[in-house]
């Protein structure tokens, strides 16, 4: 009895070290893919912890207001005595008691407590990862993966994952997924309610493995589809001339060479003899802000492109110096899952009347998330500010409301004349012009 006692009272003393001891060794400012959106792939790239798919803001410190308060609850310890007692009594009767004893793990309890931390804030964007989802997810803008190939987030009505956009010639067109596919379960298990991270890690894996697919798609009875994961390697900016020199450009997401792809492409477009343009936002979860910034800064004229602020009023501007301000008609793609920087970029578009937004409304996320390392190379992703577009607007909850709305017609797309209503809409609205 003493010796469980004093067990369980190293497991808590243990958990309580690992809690208090945040260690700032980097931190990144997101706008970016915390929608719950993830990649259906798992990185064999370098772990380089000074890249990811966010925003990056090296020599971040917390709010010097933050600094001076003691890492608390109204003003006390988080782990109080109390709960501390509680703990070892919960524990005490589980080691003596519990009847699946070779089950117990006490790790995953810990990292549960820890989970269950962030799940008590009530925000769905603050997570805390272990070392190994921490360094995945930071790896994960190194380019090469191995899985399906598709971007996949939580559906919100049903609360499974739900497919936002498959890759072409990846793993996942190949078996017959399409965006908007529901999977429902994943090589037997029910993926309902599950975490994103943890739905994801059933679906990716090594290459040339097999993954069973339970898929729900609409007016269709639930089907099962075998995907080879494979590697995948991802085009963050592909672009056409489309007719009458009307130039295309895809943004699938802000990465640190997005940039660089997009002035490329517009580049050639504009070789090409590019009269107007149409940027295609639609299923871009967001991503780096530096990025999306930069690319703001080849489109707006002088001037914020947006600015955040925290919960002690902070603001911080983000600028355009104007010299690139694009001269020639635009038009910008969207819909319910543009989230995040691509929803800064157009609302910096509409508020400076540079182009005309079609499509859907946009997601509405209107905040900001710095990832954190912790002491022990573990990690969180919290919410610390709001980010405005250039007239003021917050449009967190609200999303950005097209100029011209027009709901995408899948049926015709899956047709035989394949055909993408939304940027036909654009397309002729360019050529009234």
């Amino acid at each position: 009895m003493d010796i469980k006692k004093e067990k369980s009272k190293s497991f808590w003393a243990g958990f309580l070290t690992g809690a208090a001891s945040i260690g700032l060794l980097i931190t990144i400012c997101a706008v970016g893919a915390i929608i719950g959106q993830a990649r259906l792939y798992s990185s064999v790239a370098g772990n380089n912890p000074f890249s990811n798919e966010l925003s990056e803001f090296f020599g971040y410190t917390l709010p010097q207001q933050q600094t001076q308060q003691s890492s608390s609850v109204d003003g006390g310890k988080l782990i109080t005595d109390d709960i501390v007692k509680k703990s070892d009594e919960i524990y005490d009767i589980i080691e003596q008691a519990f009847l699946f004893e070779d089950d117990i793990d006490r790790d995953k309890i810990e990292e549960a407590i820890y989970d269950g931390i962030f799940s008590a804030l009530g925000d769905k964007y603050s997570v805390y990862y272990t070392k190994e989802e921490f360094a995945d997810y930071l790896s994960e803008s190194e380019g090469i993966y191995y899985g399906i190939g598709a971007y996949v987030q939580i559906d919100d009505a049903t609360k499974y994952p739900l497919l936002t956009e498959v890759f072409e010639g990846s793993p996942a067109e190949k078996a017959g997924l399409r965006s908007g596919d529901i999977i429902v379960a994943a090589d037997g298990t029910d993926l309902n309610g599950m975490e994103l991270s943890a739905a994801v890690a059933l679906i990716k894996g090594p290459e040339n493995t097999n993954v069973v697919l339970t898929v729900h798609r609409e007016g269709v009875e639930n089907f099962d589809v075998t995907a080879t994961r494979g590697k995948v390697v991802i085009p963050t900016v592909t672009h056409e001339m489309l007719e009458n020199n009307i130039g295309y450009i895809k943004l699938r997401e802000f990465d640190d060479i997005t940039y660089s792809q997009y002035c490329e492409a517009y580049q050639d477009l504009k070789d090409q003899g590019m009269k107007s343009l149409i940027i295609d936002l639609r299923n871009n979860p967001g991503g780096n802000l530096s990025t999306v910034v930069d690319i703001c800064g080849e489109i707006v004229p002088a001037g914020v492109i947006t600015y955040t602020v925290d919960k002690y009023g902070n603001r911080e501007d983000f600028k355009s110096d104007g010299k690139n301000e694009i001269d020639i008609p635009l038009v910008v793609l969207v819909n319910g899952y543009s989230a995040s920087a691509s929803e800064l970029m157009t609302g910096a578009i509409r508020d400076y009347n540079k182009g005309t937004i079609i499509g859907t409304n946009t997601f509405g996320k209107g905040i900001v998330q710095r990832l954190l390392y912790l002491s022990d190379e573990s990690g969180i992703k919290i919410t610390t500010e709001r980010y405005y577009t250039p007239n003021g607007e917050c449009i967190h909850g609200v999303g950005i409301k097209p100029d011209i709305e027009i709901e995408f017609d899948s049926d015709l797309y899956y047709s035989d004349a394949a055909i993408d209503n939304q940027l036909q809409k654009a397309i002729d609205y360019l050529n009234g012009k």
